[in-house]
């Protein structure tokens, strides 16, 4: 006999998404006690602790990060049917994720005009690396993702949407950069393990069989291009990136050899799209050559490695 109701799951997810029941409670419109006995009464239910307090916080268990995935997937479910059966134009969240280069560079002008034509959908962007991006989207914590090359994603759709020029950045008046050697046993400042970006910069260090002194890791490009311009060390960017920030001049830019600058992004989801992804992918199709990637045969097929 089933026990869980989608009202105790998405009261669980929202404490899970905040980290606590005060700011779960402000999220959801109930009172903090209401919150509190219905997550006592899901755990007794269910048998197991679903959180553990976390300093001044609350942090799932192992139980709870297992929920969840159930949880995402039936709450996401639940709204695709519900905007099935309605008639008028697809309302609700819409959970989308993106790398930050993308968010910054692609993306405003995009969501600007999904938002004149969809004003009832309510879209929730995050930013996070590419592999962080993949696991929420099988864990169905977003929707969607944009996501770079190379990947790997079996069972995930793909459609390439940008094409992004990468160059390698230093400090203005360093001397040319032909190969990998020319840098010597510098420091790559990067994103945390899991992004694309890196993962082209490495291979060219690796392949020249040069290693690299360090590797600083940071969370936006502004802190990198920063610290790049006052010359602690190189890094990897789309040049669209550059651009957004009006950055160019603060740094000099050298040229990657072709298999490593040409790079796509492409946009990831599982199953068959919702009413509100499937308005973002219209109008991604609409976008004018030159502001999207080429039409690809892959373009609705199941993923598998994805190499630039």
């Amino acid at each position: 006999m089933r026990t869980l109701d989608l009202d105790s799951l998405e009261i669980f997810r929202s404490v899970a998404r905040e980290g606590g029941v005060i700011r779960a409670a402000a999220r959801l419109n109930r009172v903090q006690s209401n919150v509190t006995t219905r997550i006592k009464q899901l755990e007794e239910r269910l048998g197991v602790a679903l959180f553990k307090r976390q300093g001044r916080s609350l942090a799932l268990t192992a139980e709870g990060e297992g929920l969840l995935v159930h949880a995402e997937q039936l709450l996401r479910l639940a709204d695709e049917a519900e905007s099935a059966l309605r008639e008028g134009p697809a309302r609700g969240p819409f959970r989308l994720g993106a790398l930050e280069s993308t968010a910054g560079s692609r993306l405003p002008a995009i969501l600007a005009r999904y938002h004149r034509l969809h004003p009832a959908v309510v879209i929730e962007l995050s930013t996070a690396n590419t592999g962080a991006l993949l696991q929420r989207v099988l864990d169905y914590r977003i929707e969607a993702a944009f996501v770079s090359e190379p990947f790997t994603a079996p069972g995930l759709q793909t459609m390439p949407v940008f094409e992004e020029e990468l160059v390698l950045i230093t400090a203005r008046g360093h001397a040319p950069v032909k190969r990998a050697a020319d840098l010597g046993r510098g420091t790559i400042l990067a994103f945390a393990q899991g992004c694309s970006y890196r993962k082209r910069l490495e291979d060219w260090f690796g392949q020249a069989d040069v290693l690299p002194e360090r590797v600083l890791e940071f969370a936006s490009y502004p802190a990198i291009i920063a610290c790049v311009a006052a010359g602690t060390g190189c890094a990897i960017a789309p040049r669209s990136v550059l651009q957004t920030l009006r950055a160019a001049a603060d740094v000099a830019e050298h040229v990657l050899p072709e298999r490593v600058r040409r790079n796509r992004t492409h946009l990831v989801w599982r199953g068959d799209p919702s009413p509100a992804l499937q308005r973002l992918i219209t109008l991604l199709d609409a976008l004018p050559p030159a502001a999207r990637a080429s039409a690809l045969p892959a373009r609705r097929k199941a993923a598998d490695t994805i190499a630039g």
